[in-house]
């Protein structure tokens, strides 16, 4: 159970978690997919997203600069690139604009999830001071200022800025200390069990899981001092006044 009085900080992790309202990259891009009727198998999907995500941990393609919008483009282009070196598309002139038109859909569901999501963090940022705590490209700062999410944020811990990856606990360690409070008193939220919760508690802190459709690896029996299913659900947690 959590215990609201004892905090005085909060980190948050950024991707599916304040992006997406807790559902898994890979699951909302693969609604654009069945929205656009790529005519590929959700495995087939799953596989493509995989190689894309390991390419992009090995190759410096995304730019510091890059907003979430190329980052979307960055992903696709793999994605639709390997499922047609494959032999799972032909390649013509509807698969090539597929990578447009599904970083499109999906740059479009973000901004009407942050539409709900900013005046949340906009209160929560008046009543406690905020970290980031994010596996990303090196560019988390553009993607926020893209969407005016930033000035929200004492401090951003990104792994690839820091050389720490999720979910190794050292990166939440870092955001306590960003936040010059005791574990304790800090609250992590994000929607990976393993990648956050678990590691959050590890070093004391207390956690909210954004439990949401997830990648299908996360255990049954996984919990957390508190669990929703809907980032609105933050208001009420921590008392905001609409």
């Amino acid at each position: 159970m959590i215990d609201i009085k004892k905090a005085q900080g909060i980190i948050f992790d950024y991707g599916a978690t304040i992006d997406s309202n807790g559902i898994h990259w890979a699951e909302v891009l693969w609604e654009a997919y069945e929205t656009l009727k790529v005519p590929v198998t959700k495995q087939q999907f799953r596989d493509a997203y995989v190689y894309g995500e390991r390419y992009l941990a090995l190759n410096p393609v995304i730019k510091p600069t890059d907003n979430f919008r190329q980052v979307l483009e960055a992903k696709t282009n793999l994605q639709i690139d390997w499922l047609i070196k494959e032999g799972f598309l032909d390649k013509n002139e509807k698969s090539l604009i597929y990578p447009f038109d599904i970083s499109n859909h999906c740059y479009n569901f973000v901004n009407v999830v942050l539409k709900k999501a900013k005046p949340i963090l906009k209160k929560l940022s008046e009543k406690y001071p905020l970290v980031l705590v994010s596996n990303f490209y090196g560019n988390v700062e553009a993607v926020l200022n893209d969407f005016d999410l930033r000035s929200y944020f004492k401090d951003i811990i990104e792994s690839a800025v820091v050389g720490v990856r999720k979910p190794d606990p050292a990166i939440f360690s870092l955001g306590v200390q960003a936040l010059g409070l005791k574990a304790e008193e800090v609250v992590v939220i994000g929607d990976s069990h393993r990648k956050d919760i678990e590691p959050a508690r590890t070093i004391g802190c207390q956690t909210i899981w954004l439990k949401g459709p997830g990648w299908g690896d996360e255990d049954e029996n996984a919990t957390a001092d508190c669990i929703i299913e809907d980032f609105s659900e933050l208001k009420d947690i921590f008392f905001l006044i609409n």
